[in-house]
Formats: C-alpha cells, sequence, structure tokens
C-alpha cells in the first residue's frame, strides 16, 4: 500500500476524504460512499438530489452521475428528485457480519437473555473510539430503545465503551481526546441527542481502569436520563494468551425498571452465565465453510456500462463490489482472492482495496490479507435494519401497478387464520377499482390473497389462486405467495380487476407473469434484508 498522499487542490466535486487520499485512491468510489454515508444520516434514508449536492459538496452532474449507478445497483431507488436507500445495499454491511460470525454464533443467546430478563440485549463490536452494535434483542414497549443495528456511539457515553478501552493504544486515546476537542457536544454522532454537559477526559479514564479491574461496565444514564446499562465482555478464549475482546454483552433498561446499581445487584450474575455460554460457543464453533464466490460481478458491472454508457460510473460499482467478496469463511482476503472473488483485474481490486482502506472501511494486516472494518455499516444498514416487509414491498407494487394498470395489495394473515390483514398496496388509474384501506381485513376463505396464504393443496400445486367474483360481484383477483429467506409463505400479493377488463385467461396469461415477476423481486430485497435482522411483516 502506498504511503504517500496527493493533496488535491480546491475545485468542484472533490469532498474532503479525496483531498488528502492515497495517489491511486479511485476518486468516483470515494465519492459514491460519501452520498450512501449522507443518506444513512438522512431521516428514513432519503435526500433529495438537491440536498445531496449540497451536503456533499459534489456538483449535480456528479450526484446524479454516481445516484444512477447505486440505483442500477439496486442501492438506491430514485423516485423523481428523491433518492431513498434499499434494502439490496445491506448486503454490504451483511458481507461484514458474516465475516465477524458474532451475529451467526451469538445472536440466539442474546435473544434468549433478553427473553429471560424481559430487557434489551445487545451486542456491540468497538470501532475506533466509539461503539457499533451488531445485534439488538429489544422488547416491545412503549419505552422502548431507538438504536439500529450499525448505529456508532462515542465510548465514553456507554457501557460498552470502558471494556473496550482497556485495549486502547496511546494513539487510541490521542485519537479519542482529539475528537472529544473537535466535537464536544457529539454532533458527529447521530444516533445519540448531543452533549449537553460534556464531562472532563478524566472521567473515562477512571470509569476504563474501573472495568478493567471488576470486568463489567455501567452506563447511569450517560446516553440521556433514564437510560441505563450493564455490559460484559465477551472475550475470544481460542488464544486465551491474549484476552481480545470479540464483542461486549449489555443490558439495556430504564430507571422506572431498574436503576444502575440495581442493574449490577440483580442481572449481572445472569449475564456473565450468558456470556459465559457465549464464549464457549466461539471457542467450540467449528471453522466455516465459504461459500461460493460471485466471480460474475466484473462481467456485469461491464455489461451495464455497455448498457448505459457515461451515466453508469464502473469505478464505484467494482469498489463497492469489492466489499461482498469478505463474507462467511471469506473474513480475511490477499489482493489475488479479492481479485478471484469478484472477476476484476487485479490492478482494478488494488486500486480499490487502497481506497477502501482510506475510506477506513478495510484494513490491511501484516500478513498481506485485508479484513472489512464495522464502518461497511454505515453505509445505509442502520436505517435499513428497520425495514418492514410492507416498506419493501411497496416500490415493487407501485411499479406493478404502473406495468398492468390494476390495483394490486400485499397481505398477511391474521392471527386467527381466518382472515387477511392488507398491509401495503398500489393503485390503478380506473374510476372503477379494487379500493381497500390498508389494515382492512377480509374473511381468507373467500380471496386469492388468503387462499394463497391458506395453501390449499390445489392452490400450493399451482403457485396461485384466482378468484372470480366470489368476494364481491365485479371483482376478480389473482394472487401468488411471497417466501422469506427460509421459504416460508409470509405474505401474499395480489392483482384485482373488474371481470369487463380482463377474462379469467387473460389475468393467467398477461397478469400472472407479472405477479410473480414482482413476488420474486420482493424475495430477493427479503432475504438481503432478513439475513442478520427480523423483517417485521406488518
Amino acid at each position: 500500500m502506498p504511503a504517500h498522499t496527493t493533496h488535491v487542490p480546491p475545485a468542484e466535486a472533490v469532498t474532503p476524504t479525496e483531498a488528502v487520499a492515497p495517489a491511486e485512491a479511485v476518486a468516483p468510489l470515494l465519492r459514491g460512499i460519501a452520498v450512501l454515508r449522507r443518506l444513512t444520516e438522512a431521516p428514513d434514508g432519503t435526500l433529495s438530489l438537491s440536498a445531496l449536492e449540497k451536503t456533499t459538496g459534489l456538483a449535480r452532474s456528479t450526484v446524479d452521475r454516481l445516484t444512477a449507478t447505486l440505483a442500477r445497483m439496486g442501492y438506491v431507488r430514485l423516485d423523481g428528485r428523491d433518492v431513498t436507500l434499499a434494502p439490496r445495499l445491506m448486503e454490504l454491511g451483511n458481507a461484514y457480519l458474516a465475516a465477524l460470525r458474532l451475529p451467526a454464533l451469538l445472536s440466539a443467546r442474546a435473544d434468549a437473555l433478553a427473553d429471560e430478563l424481559d430487557e434489551s440485549v445487545s451486542l456491540a463490536v468497538g470501532d475506533r473510539d466509539g461503539v457499533r452494535f451488531i445485534h439488538q434483542a429489544t422488547r416491545r414497549r412503549a419505552m422502548s430503545l431507538s438504536f439500529r443495528i450499525g448505529d456508532l456511539l462515542p465510548a465514553e457515553r456507554t457501557a460498552p465503551g470502558p471494556l473496550f478501552a482497556t485495549q486502547w493504544t496511546d494513539p487510541d486515546w490521542h485519537r479519542w481526546r482529539s475528537r472529544r476537542a473537535a466535537d464536544p457536544a457529539d454532533r458527529t454522532f447521530p444516533a445519540v441527542p448531543p452533549r449537553q454537559h460534556p464531562t472532563p477526559d478524566d472521567d473515562f479514564v477512571l470509569r476504563t481502569s474501573t472495568a478493567a479491574s471488576d470486568g463489567y461496565a455501567l452506563d447511569d444514564q450517560l446516553i440521556e436520563p433514564g437510560l441505563v446499562a450493564l455490559s460484559v465482555p465477551v472475550r475470544d478464549l481460542r488464544d486465551p494468551g491474549t484476552g481480545r475482546l470479540a464483542c461486549v454483552a449489555s443490558v439495556v433498561s430504564h430507571t422506572s425498571r431498574h436503576t444502575a446499581p440495581d442493574l449490577r445487584t440483580t442481572l449481572l450474575p445472569r449475564l456473565r452465565a450468558a456470556v459465559t455460554a457465549m464464549e464457549t460457543d466461539l471457542r467450540t464453533a467449528p471453522p466455516p465453510a465459504p461459500g461460493p464466490p460471485r466471480t460474475d460481478l466484473a462481467t456485469w458491472t461491464g455489461a451495464s456500462k455497455q448498457e448505459l454508457g457515461r451515466e453508469f460510473v464502473e469505478s464505484l460499482a467494482r469498489g463497492l463490489t469489492v466489499l461482498t467478496a469478505f463474507g462467511e469463511g471469506r473474513s480475511a482476503l490477499t489482493l489475488t482472492q479479492v481479485a478471484k472473488a469478484t472477476g476484476l483485474a487485479r490492478a482494478t481490486a488494488r486500486r480499490a482495496l487502497i481506497t477502501l482502506t482510506h475510506a477506513d472501511l478495510v484494513t490491511p494486516a501484516p500478513d498481506a490479507t485485508f479484513t472489512l472494518t464495522p464502518r461497511v455499516l454505515s453505509l445505509g444498514f442502520p436505517p435499513l435494519s428497520r425495514t418492514s416487509l410492507p416498506e419493501i414491498a411497496q416500490p415493487h407494487l407501485t411499479a406493478l401497478a404502473d406495468r398492468v394498470h390494476e390495483s394490486t395489495s400485499l397481505a398477511v394473515l391474521s392471527d386467527s387464520g381466518e382472515e387477511i390483514q392488507y398491509t401495503a398496496r398500489a393503485s390503478a388509474p380506473h374510476v372503477l377499482s379494487a379500493r381497500v384501506t390498508l389494515g382492512t381485513r377480509l374473511p381468507a376463505h373467500a380471496t386469492a390473497l388468503g387462499r394463497v396464504l391458506l395453501a390449499h393443496p390445489e392452490v400450493r400445486a399451482r403457485g396461485y389462486a384466482l378468484v372470480d367474483e366470489e368476494l364481491e360481484a365485479g371483482l376478480r383477483a389473482i394472487a401468488v405467495p411471497v417466501h422469506d429467506r427460509t421459504g416460508r409463505v409470509t405474505a401474499a400479493i395480489n392483482v384485482a380487476t373488474h371481470p369487463a377488463r380482463r377474462t379469467p385467461t387473460a389475468c393467467e396469461t398477461e397478469l400472472l407473469p407479472e405477479l410473480s415477476r414482482t413476488a420474486t423481486a420482493i424475495e430477493a430485497d427479503l432475504r438481503v434484508a432478513g439475513r442478520f435482522v427480523h423483517v417485521p411483516p406488518t
């Protein structure tokens, strides 16, 4: 990796990160990362093109090309002048979490502890001088946590922070002090409210020393009034001599349920018991079997460039695909392995790794391998980790309604199994069309959606259901299932029409292929979004 940097003179479409980038860094890749980070920080993951131009400092033409490329990759959606993060972007964070393996190995223990204690439980890793969540098991309450997987918190305002700081080096402490001096109100951490009363640096130094001797740490309303947490380190005991922290497990509550001292007194033994089991799981887990790499990525980006021309920024697309080369069983890769896994030329992969290292998304190791950093989660994962199935389905339903010029809906089966509940829909511009309010419930047996969800033998064999004026005269509907990543039918989508517009045969020949295509697209997004987070069905 080159040690020198090039200082680019001030010019249009040069981000601060670019200004001190290595000479071989790929500028469009840095600009695309800047766009994704601004969208991640925005409410609901949405910004207008004008707002992106303003917040990134890039020229409008540059923003247009970058967002067009990200849309082609399925990482954002373009809706008029607005740009919105799309579920497919979560594949980047999934690559990091899969390579890390901790969520796959430890999340069941965290979930069980949350059920046992009836309190929220989280797993976090250190990210430089911050703390980033990799798993959340939250309780459904009126007063509940709003933290999301991938959120970054300042170390000094958390319970896990002092535990991670026990292993900081002098440069780490220097970086922390510099950040505190430059940002005393923590405004660079959008996941937490701004700090009202900054504390002296010595307070955190003392908390770190105490955590080192006690083996646990407390957060007594450091984030905001009422929020308390207790944390215990989870150590990787496969190499006992290092005592390396794999992650930190925390129980989080609020002061109307527990005070901070009460958390320590009543819950510390059970948290420690769960952590001991987690450490055993880490120590005894068999080595992961790497899945097949996606060697067609370079071919796909080349074809997209050929089709879209100048509007497709191939160097951005290829740089981001390098992140997907990593995963379970592929946590550390050499340059040659990255090139092979992506199908990229070695020189192209090398420049991408240089750029991603500068962006702090990849870190090189002394053995000439590279690994992903927790900062990969800053590329869209926090807002997308709270995405529901209706939110995933909505843009696909809208596109379907536009193609077939008929109303379309998503529904799930009620708890009783006797009714369907409509959770998303898109209308067609007809005077006479199916109009159903979200939340409406109808008898499952009389609807195409319900018959798909009930999965009667004939429907299961055909893969769809067609209902002809059974629920209501003048209403004909055809529906197909939507499967989750395990293959279970989790919802159904339909197209509803009037018999005067389409015959039953026309529904099967004209609507069914489009309906199946839409279900496949929803399922693809659902597979990505649901790999490490729970996607609510409503």
